[in-house]
């Protein structure tokens, strides 16, 4: 299993990708967090651009996607709680698998962590699988983030950060 970052060859992957995961999200009773067709074509090209999409790898087949940015996000200044601390983030976006290579999440999240050990992470309310996931991996909820089209979303942090 491999990790790298995402070309524009790889999109036609990556779609199939989204895709299984909007069906997926549907079947969980998650049908509006990514609607029909998010994430769109232009925010993934302009992650790959950015290098900030990443592909996760086995035996040469694509089975995994997420988006790792490091710095501000600008939907995490205001929150209805608060975060575990205000040290320099990571944030993971857009994690999604074809069900084919387990453990997608906890091989990404080791695989950010190595980058940045302070991350922060939102997903929808009804997204029950996701907060399972951050849940399970450390994760500790943080209280609620709008997004840039003012929906609410769980936002989470870990962090392997000391704290002054």
């Amino acid at each position: 299993m491999t990790i790298r970052l995402a070309t524009t060859a790889d999109l036609p992957a990556i779609n199939a990708i989204y895709t299984f995961a909007r069906t997926q999200m549907a079947k969980d009773n998650n049908p509006t967090q990514w609607g029909k067709s998010h994430p769109p074509l232009d925010l993934l090209k302009a992650d790959i651009t950015a290098k900030h999409l990443y592909v996760i790898e086995e035996a040469g087949n694509i089975g995994g996607v997420f988006a790792f940015i490091l710095g501000e996000d600008p939907t995490y200044q205001q929150i209805d709680g608060a975060w575990l601390n205000d040290q320099p983030y990571g944030t993971i976006h857009r994690i999604a698998g074809n069900g084919k290579i387990k453990g997608t999440f906890s091989k990404a999240l080791a695989f950010c962590e190595q980058l940045e050990p302070n991350i922060r992470i939102d997903t929808h309310q009804n997204n029950k699988r996701m907060q399972h996931l951050l849940e399970k991996n450390g994760f500790t909820y943080c209280g609620i983030i709008l997004t840039d089209d003012n929906t609410p979303r769980l936002a989470y942090q870990k962090s392997a950060r000391k704290v002054k």
